[in-house]
Order: structure tokens, then C-alpha cells, then sequence
């Protein structure tokens, strides 16, 4: 048992920790292997991570999913990263929400929105993009909402409408109960087209 006079000094340390907000941590990256770099973000019990997708990988990948060149060209370089979202909190939080629709891009021309599943499908029914092709494409990307419990994660494509070697910030939001949560990266940097 503590004597009393140390009874307030230990009292308002832990009453420091515990209402001390959570730190955000961004940390940057680079593959040795790939040369490919990361951009990963750490708060308030999510993790979320952008890391680079080479557009020739891009275009292998939905070359093998029935993409014509021309499609193939169309997303391939249209900046994409692969991206993974995980709510890291415990049980007893509530879920997290993100809706991609509130989350902005900001360069140089101005600020705009994400390519999402609901902004290419006009473009891939134009393009009369064969039905199956349609579908493996929208699995293959991010979802455009998502909620998640402890512990669940989703990872997928996402797509940004700016040219190779473009550089933008981007604004991203997400929710957790009635808390509303909005930061921004800075700097990001869309993967060069080392084969075009």
C-alpha cells in the first residue's frame, strides 16, 4: 500500500495516459526487392497502407482478367496503389466506417475524388468491357464503403485518375461511433511507368 501523499501524484499520471489521445503515426517505405514505396498511416486503432503498384504490373494483371489494351492502358495508368484498411482497435470499440466518396485528392489543378468502383462502371459499359471483365474488376478494387468490426481488414486497388510520377496529397476520412476522423498525407507519390 502506497502512502497517501503519493496517492495524487500516481493518481494524475494515470489520468494523464489514460485521456491522452492516441498519436498518429505515418511512416514511409521503401521495397529493397521492388523499389516500390509505401505511405502507412497509424491512429485511433486503424491501419491503413498505400503502397505502389507498377502500371506494368497493373496492365499484367487485368490482362489475365480479359482486358483489352486499350482498357488495360486506360486503368494501368491511371495511378494505382494497392491499399489495405484494418480496424486494429479491441472489442470493446464500436466498428469503423470509411466512405472513399469523402475522400479527396489535392495537386497542383485542384482537388477531386477518387476513381471508384461507381465512377468506372459507365466507363467499362462504354467500352463494352465484357461482363466478366466488368466484375473481376470491381472485386479487384478497394470498397467504395466499408465497415469493420475488431480485427477485420480488407485490402484492394486504389485508383487516383493522375498521370505516372504524379505527386498528390490526399485527404481520407473515416468514422468510429459518433467520432469523425479526417487526415491528411502529404506527398504521395503515383509509381512511374518504367515501360510504356
Amino acid at each position: 500500500m502506497w502512502p497517501a501523499q503519493h496517492l495524487t501524484p500516481v493518481f494524475l499520471l494515470l489520468l494523464f495516459f489514460l485521456a491522452a489521445p492516441l498519436q498518429a503515426e505515418l511512416s514511409q517505405g521503401e521495397d529493397p526487392d521492388t523499389g516500390l514505396r509505401h505511405w502507412q498511416w497509424q491512429e485511433a486503432g486503424i491501419h491503413f497502407k498505400l503502397t505502389q503498384r507498377l502500371p506494368d504490373q497493373t496492365r499484367a494483371f487485368f490482362d489475365a482478367r480479359g482486358f483489352d489494351k486499350p482498357a488495360r492502358e486506360r486503368i494501368a495508368l491511371a495511378c494505382v496503389f494497392q491499399s489495405e484498411f484494418k480496424n486494429t482497435a479491441g472489442d470493446d470499440q464500436p466498428p469503423v466506417e470509411y466512405e472513399l466518396t469523402d475522400w479527396r485528392i489535392h495537386t497542383d489543378e485542384g482537388s477531386r475524388s477518387l476513381m471508384v468502383r461507381e465512377t468506372w462502371a459507365p466507363i467499362w459499359q462504354q467500352h463494352e468491357l465484357p461482363e466478366p471483365a466488368q466484375i473481376a474488376f470491381e472485386w479487384a478494387l478497394l470498397p467504395t464503403y466499408q465497415k469493420y468490426a475488431a480485427g477485420d481488414y480488407n485490402w484492394g486497388m486504389t485508383v487516383y485518375g493522375l498521370a505516372p510520377g504524379s505527386t498528390f496529397d490526399l485527404e481520407f476520412s473515416w468514422s468510429r461511433g459518433d467520432k469523425q476522423y479526417t487526415r491528411r498525407i502529404d506527398g504521395i507519390e503515383c509509381p512511374p511507368d518504367i515501360h510504356p
